[in-house]
Formats: C-alpha cells, structure tokens, sequence
C-alpha cells in the first residue's frame, strides 16, 4: 500500500462522498468536546530540496491542553524546552535555554502548529476549506484541507477515525511549503482544565519580546 506525507498507508482513490462524510464526521465530534489534552510527537520537514532536508531534525514531544474557544498550551520537553500558551487574544512563547518570553496578538486565521485549534476554535470544516480525501482505509482517512480565504498557512491535514470522526495526527503546510506533522496519544476529553493553565506566568529575569503592543511610541 502507498504512503501519504502523514504516514498513513491505503487508497488514494477515496472520492468526493468519502471527504464530505468523513469532515461531518469530525466536526460532529468536536462540537461535542470542551476541552481535550493528549501527549504529542511533533516533526517538520523543510521544503528545501523537494520536501527532503538535509538533516532530519529529532521529533519533538511534550503534552497540550485544548480547551474552547480557542485556547491551548503546549509544553515541549527537553531538549528544547519550551511553553506556547494561548488565551485564544494573545501567544505567549516562552523559551527556557534562550531566557526569553514573546507576546504576539492572535489574529484571524491563524494557526501555531496543529489543526486541532482550528477544531477547537468553533471552526466549520466544509465552510472554511476545499476538502478532499487523499488516503483512505478501513480504519483511517486523511483530509487535505484548503482553506476557501487567505489565511497564515498553505493547508491543514487531518488523519482520523473512518467510524468515530476521531482525529490521531494533524499537519499543517506554511506558506513556504514547511509542513509540520503531530501524532496525538493519550488522548483524554472534557477534563475541565483551570483557567490560569492558558495564561503565562513569566518567571522574573527573562526577556520580554512584545510584537503585540500596538501602543503609539
């Protein structure tokens, strides 16, 4: 059987009905869920010399919150330790080996690195991307999703459950052909995270780097 650039094996000939069913599906489910937290596994590969870098970078691995509308917290284990955190206004990405913090304002379209904060931002699948399935089998389907306006990413990827709508990996392809892949384990719903987990409590001696002050200097 193939492979798709996510990893999952089947047929490529999985047609227009199979896209459409499986997207409701989804959509079905997450409209469902408040909140959700998992372990992940995060890889990016370059598009520099046809979508094959040079030095394939370790996947990097660390836990996320979800939790609607449209906030989230990943922390990433070490080597490169570090904490994205989002009240669904702001992005806080604190760097630990580089001592510093950076605020930027969260705007429309955006996305930090999966297509689960799509999901869990109250966003319509068939309403906002051109969806088709490019792999499928018994158990599992991929969705390519184009986005129908401009937004800050190329296209999201979706490998989910063919029966529950239950999505196990996630990709998004950048405006320079970069995509990043994560696979979700342990996955665990409406567990009602507090709300202080999607704020940032900057720790004393870091930088602050604010691209998010719009103050008149």
């Amino acid at each position: 059987a193939a492979s798709d650039p996510n990893g999952e094996t089947g047929s490529s000939d999985c047609g227009s009905a199979l896209a459409e069913e499986t997207a409701r599906r989804i959509q079905a489910r997450y409209e469902r869920i408040r909140d959700l937290r998992a372990d992940f596994q995060q890889s990016t590969t370059s598009s520099a010399f046809q979508g094959q870098p040079s030095s394939q970078p370790a996947p990097r691995r660390g836990r996320v919150v979800f939790a609607k509308p449209g906030r989230m917290r990943w922390t990433y284990a070490a080597p490169e330790a570090s904490v994205v955190v989002s009240d669904g206004k702001t992005l806080w990405i604190h760097d630990f080996d580089a001592k510093t913090v950076t605020r930027l304002a969260v705007t429309e379209g955006y996305l930090s690195g999966a297509a689960l904060q799509f999901l869990m931002g109250d966003g319509r699948i068939l309403d906002s991307f051109e969806v088709r399935a490019t792999r499928c089998n018994a158990k599992r389907v991929t969705l390519d999703l184009k986005p129908r306006t401009d937004a800050s990413y190329e296209r999201l990827g979706l490998v989910a459950d063919r029966t529950s709508g239950h999505v196990v990996a996630t990709s998004v392809t950048d405006l320079f052909g970069n995509r990043t892949r994560i696979r979700f384990e342990k996955l665990e719903e409406n567990r009602n995270p507090p709300p202080d987990t999607f704020t940032l409590k900057i720790p004393e001696g870091v930088e602050v780097i604010d691209y998010a002050d719009t103050r008149p200097r």
